[in-house]
C-alpha cells in the first residue's frame, strides 16, 4: 500500500499518491489521473505498478476533488487550469527522481483517459526527464493546450478502443501518423471490441478483463525495457 505525499511545485504545494517499488527501488513512473479524480482505483494502479518493481506517483491535479458523476467529471476536467497542472506534473517528476526508492535519471509516464492526453503532453514538457510515455485512451481536449509534438524525445506506446466514441480509433490513426511523420518512435494500439476506459475495473459496464490484462503485460514490457 501506498502513502499521500506532498511535494513542492513550482512555488507551491503539490500532493499525491505514492507507491514504493516492491523490493526497495525501481524505475521511476507518473501515473496521471481520469477525469475522477485522484480515486481509489488509480491509488490501485499505482500499487499494482510498485508490485512489479517500479514506484509510481499519482499527482492529485485536482487537489483534493473527486467524483463520480459524468457531468461534475466533465466540469473540473474543463475548469482544470492548464499551468498549474503542467506544474504539478513536473514538480512531481522532480520529486521522484529525488527519491532514494527510484533508479535510474530517467522515469516513465502513463496515464487514463484525460490522464492519457497530459501524459503525452508531460512527454513533450519533460523530454530531459521523461524516457516511456503510455496513454490509455488519451486525448487532450483543451484547444489551447495542444502540444508541440516536435519536443516529443520519448518512445510512446498506446492503448486506444475500437468502441471508444471520445478518442476513435480514426483520431489515434492521425495522432500516430503525425507523430510517425515527426521521426517519433509511436505506436498506438486500437484494442478491438471494447470501449473507452476498458482498463478501469470500478466500472463493469465498459472493463474488460481480457484486454486489460493484455494491455497491462505490454505496458510492464515496454516499461521495463525503456527504463532498464
Amino acid at each position: 500500500m501506498g502513502e499521500l505525499v506532498e511535494f513542492p511545485s513550482n512555488g507551491h504545494d503539490a500532493s499525491g499518491y505514492l507507491a514504493t517499488a516492491q523490493g526497495g527501488s525501481g524505475p521511476g513512473l507518473i501515473v496521471i489521473q481520469e477525469w475522477w479524480g485522484l480515486v481509489d482505483h488509480i491509488k490501485d494502479v499505482c500499487d499494482r505498478f510498485a508490485a512489479e518493481g517500479f514506484t509510481a506517483l499519482a499527482p492529485d491535479l485536482y487537489h483534493g476533488a473527486t467524483t463520480r458523476e459524468p457531468d461534475e467529471a466533465g466540469k473540473l476536467m474543463m475548469a482544470l487550469n492548464m499551468e498549474t497542472a503542467a506544474k504539478d506534473m513536473s514538480g512531481s517528476v522532480d520529486y521522484l527522481l529525488g527519491l532514494d526508492s527510484v533508479a535510474g535519471d530517467q522515469v516513465g509516464v502513463t496515464g487514463f483517459c484525460m490522464g492519457g492526453g497530459l501524459a503525452l503532453m508531460l512527454a513533450v514538457q519533460r523530454p530531459d526527464v521523461i524516457g516511456a510515455c503510455v496513454p490509455y485512451y488519451g486525448l487532450i481536449p483543451w484547444e489551447h493546450a495542444q502540444p508541440d509534438w516536435s519536443q516529443l524525445d520519448a518512445p510512446v506506446l498506446g492503448h486506444y478502443a475500437e468502441n471508444d466514441g471520445f478518442f476513435t480509433p480514426e483520431l489515434a490513426a492521425q495522432l500516430q501518423e503525425q507523430l510517425r511523420g515527426l521521426g517519433k518512435d509511436a505506436t498506438l494500439v486500437v484494442h478491438p471490441g471494447v470501449d473507452h476506459a476498458f482498463f478501469n475495473d470500478t466500472r463493469p459496464e465498459v472493463y474488460n478483463e481480457a484486454t486489460a490484462a493484455a494491455a497491462w503485460e505490454q505496458t510492464i514490457e515496454f516499461l521495463r525495457a525503456n527504463l532498464a
